[in-house]
């Protein structure tokens, strides 16, 4: 029986944060980490291994190497079972785990439906698995026709990447919703981001439901409800993610309502020396506590560093879940914080909209100039600011952490309009100009009049 005062379960984002936070705060403490894999990929790195990066080896998290650096033990094994009342755990490899504090951070499985036809080859879902992944790329290199199910960011990156790849290869994006991302942004920031797909010559094939998958042994058809047919020799899934919860229910742990093992604002489960963190946790909602399945690295880093500053006292509280997302389709950056417009008058709010585009440097011809597009979704009354949009220049990528910070911390269309920027020629948009604070002037603006 091997004793550790700490053990984490999972080496992805929430598992290797988990650890090293962990550190920080409990320098004394002995530390254990278990991943089943010994390659981890970088979860948000993965679409960019079709393409850009070239090869899942070259998009890895430095697991071993971050560990050894904080003293921190790691096995590659598998968890198969958690005694909770003696607190230990048993291992494939036959480890036995004494822990005083456990944390559960082993992410989320791919969502892949009943679909008819899933047995034949050539279709994949995507999975965080370094061998997984370099046979779908062993499998797209001889493809003639793709077809991919989901368009939220796995399906469009996807996508992109393999058309780089692969610039004659037949692409074609099956969408049940009306738009592409219709969940993250509103309706204008989705056809500005579908119309960079199509100058690609990616065929998007929206409002449209899977019916079956055909082929003889092979896939060779996507079956549409609609009656369509799409001819395609491979099909990757991307049509979302669900928490991995089977050990933490055989654990006897509770579940939440979207699925995930229930925490509360410390990220203890429903054991007190048990946390979770990550896509295996339940989220609520920044906005209103309601439960919200969203899974970011992001996200799942921040939860991570609250379990692990809380295990042997309470240090942090998690706020909820904000939402912040980003991605690159083209020359374009596309992201968003916070509510949208149509998410914000579904929870009740009177919404308050302000927007502003201007280049991202001054003048615009310096290097790197491009434009970009700040909306702001604000309340009516308390003139609080509820999320953000911003599409256009790569640099927007910083521009939306800057909003999220602004939701975090509940900011007036008043406090980002008297915002204190700054501003250089070859790094930002004029302080005359800047997007974010203009935006916010022009909410107001709307406010008075009302």
């Amino acid at each position: 029986m091997d004793p550790y005062d700490v053990v984490i379960v999972g080496g992805s984002a929430a598992g290797l944060t988990a650890a090293t936070t962990a550190r920080k705060h409990y320098p004394k403490k002995s530390i254990c980490l278990l991943r089943r894999e010994e390659q981890v990929p970088i979860p948000c790195g993965i679409p960019y291994v079709f393409g850009t990066v070239g090869a899942p080896e070259k998009n890895l998290m430095p697991a071993q190497q971050v560990l050894a650096q904080n003293g921190i033990d790691g096995f590659i094994d598998e968890v198969l079972e958690v005694n909770r009342e003696a607190r230990q755990l048993v291992t494939a490899g036959k480890r036995q785990l004494q822990y005083e504090k456990l944390v559960w951070a082993v992410g989320s499985d791919p969502v892949v439906p009943p679909f008819q036809g899933l047995e034949l080859d050539g279709i994949y879902a995507i999975q965080k698995n370094v061998p997984h992944l370099e046979r779908i790329l062993e499998a797209l290199s001889s493809a003639k026709s793709l077809g991919v199910v989901g368009c939220g960011f796995i399906g469009v990156e996807i996508a992109e990447e393999c058309r780089r790849k692969r610039p004659e290869l037949r692409i074609s994006i099956v969408e049940m919703q009306h738009h592409c991302l219709q969940l993250v942004y509103d309706e204008e920031i989705c056809r500005d981001a579908e119309q960079k797909l199509l100058d690609q010559g990616i065929e998007l094939l929206r409002d449209e439901r899977v019916k079956a998958f055909e082929g003889e042994g092979r896939v060779s058809k996507i079956k549409l409800e609609g009656g369509e047919e799409v001819d395609v020799d491979m099909v990757l899934l991307g049509i979302g993610a669900k928490a991995n919860t089977d050990l933490a229910q055989k654990a006897g742990l509770e579940i939440g309502p979207t699925g995930g093992i229930q925490v509360n604002r410390y990220m203890q489960t429903s054991d007190p020396n048990i946390f979770a963190c990550g896509d295996c946790a339940e989220k609520v909602s920044f906005f209103d506590g309601q439960p919200c399945s969203l899974k970011l690295a992001s996200l799942a880093t921040m939860e991570a560093r609250i379990a692990g500053a809380n295990l042997f006292g309470t240090q942090r509280v998690n706020l909820g879940a904000i939402g912040v997302y980003s991605t690159v389709l083209g020359d374009s950056a596309f992201a968003v914080a916070g509510l949208t417009v149509s998410e914000a008058e579904k929870k009740g709010y009177n919404v308050v909209v302000g927007e502003a585009e201007a280049m991202n440097r001054h003048p615009g011809c310096m290097p790197g100039g491009a434009n970009l597009k700040v909306k702001l979704v604000f309340e009516q009354g308390s003139r609080v600011i509820l999320g953000g949009q911003v599409a256009g220049a790569k640099s927007g990528g910083e521009v939306i952490n800057t909003i999220s910070a602004c939701i975090h911390q509940r900011m007036t269309a008043d406090d980002i309009a008297t915002f204190q920027t700054g501003t250089h020629p070859a790094l930002t948009a004029s302080p005359v100009s800047y997007q974010l604070v203009n935006a916010a002037e022009t909410a107001i603006g709307k406010m008075m009049q009302c």
